[in-house]
């Protein structure tokens, strides 16, 4: 437990280290933590901690999910809650479903692993999305588009991607699987939003009841990672119940011009800047670890063909999702200027290549057909 400590401190400082550095060279933090990653697993130095799916959804994910909701103003939200949502949901099956049947005709995939690897890859990553824009100081509707967007994004990629498993190793009929993954994403999504929503309200009442900015703060931790492991444990979407949560803490407490005032300026100030600090600590571990791993990566047995034919289906999966769905908003009050879209589009690409080095290992990616 000691030698655990002593390797996560460690890591801290060389996370405080590679921040400061990469402020005064102006250079983004997060690719800076990349790097040390790789130069510390060059180094053969001993992290002591992996990227594994406990580590990252248990750890990690719940306090970048939930300071990056808290964030958003809801008035904000529901100005383009249509083409966020119409990319969150419509662009991942989009993106699934061109890069599964690229990987059936052009690399002779079997359909099962196919359209998993689809679903896969096809969320874009709100831990690098979400860090480059803090990073870079960038506000506005396009923050919010970017944010927002991926948030939902990964919610519901990351349900489809359980579901579709099951239903490929299930190997069940095409048309029986497609009608239960509909009512099964349906409940999973739901559950999900309604016990992050549920769990939060409690929190908002019980925050309005005290003036203690240390218990305000301890509160919204218990929320964070509570809406996620009770989601969890009833097998609803702990992404979107800590997204919910962290959007419901936000309006209703957190954010300047809450219009019900629950915690005063002072007490706001502290609960934003602990987010701030948490979120600090959370992504320096995990794009140090990123880089860590990505030192470990065998490139050369992965094959160049197959890496860059699935990079490019990537690719094409989200440039034919973000353009033809933002078309349809074109003449509309929702229009997402072309520059803002070719951002949608790039902004999805980040963080994603070490999985799909990963996945397309045969040991790491293996459905019976």
């Amino acid at each position: 437990m000691d030698i655990i400590l002593a390797r996560m401190i460690g890591l801290l400082v060389v996370a405080i280290l590679v921040a400061i550095i990469a402020r005064r060279l102006s250079l983004p933090y997060t690719v800076g933590l990349v790097v040390a990653g790789v130069g510390l697993a060059l180094a053969r130095v001993e992290t002591g901690l992996t990227l594994t799916h406990d580590f990252i959804f248990d750890v990690i994910l719940p306090p970048l999910l939930f300071e990056a909701a808290l964030s958003i103003h809801w008035r904000e939200l529901r100005r383009d809650m249509m083409p966020i949502l119409t990319l969150s949901i419509f662009g991942v099956v989009i993106s699934a479903f061109i890069v599964a049947v690229g990987m059936v005709y052009l690399l002779n995939w079997p359909e099962a692993p196919a359209l998993v690897f689809g679903v896969l890859i096809a969320a874009t990553d709100p831990v690098a999305v979400i860090a480059m824009f803090k990073d870079t100081g960038i506000r506005g509707r396009l923050r919010l588009l970017v944010e927002s967007e991926s948030l939902f994004n990964d919610g519901v990629a990351a349900v489809l991607f359980v579901l579709i498993l099951t239903w490929a190793e299930s190997q069940s009929n095409v048309f029986a699987g497609g009608l239960s993954l509909v009512g099964d994403l349906a409940f999973t999504s739901g559950g999900g939003i309604l016990v992050g929503l549920v769990i939060a309200g409690i929190a908002v009442l019980i925050a309005g009841r005290t003036s203690d900015h240390l218990a305000e703060t301890a509160l919204t931790t218990a929320v964070a990672y509570g809406s996620f492991l009770v989601a969890e444990y009833f097998r609803f979407s702990g992404v979107l119940a800590t997204v919910a949560a962290g959007l419901l803490m936000g309006n209703f407490a957190v954010l300047d011009g809450s219009k019900w005032h629950i915690l005063s300026e002072q007490e706001r100030d502290f609960v934003v800047a602990f987010w701030e600090v948490a979120a600090f600590i959370a992504n320096s571990f995990v794009f140090l670890l990123i880089g860590v791993t990505l030192a470990g990566v065998a490139f050369a047995g992965l094959g160049v063909a197959t890496l860059l034919t699935a990079i490019g289906l990537v690719l094409a999966g989200r440039l034919l999702t973000v353009y033809p769905l933002c078309l349809l908003f074109r003449r509309s009050a929702w229009a997402i200027p072309l520059r803002q879209q070719h951002v949608l589009w790039w902004g999805g690409l980040r963080g994603r290549w070490l999985w799909l080095w990963r996945c397309l290992r045969p040991w790491h990616f293996t459905i019976k057909s």
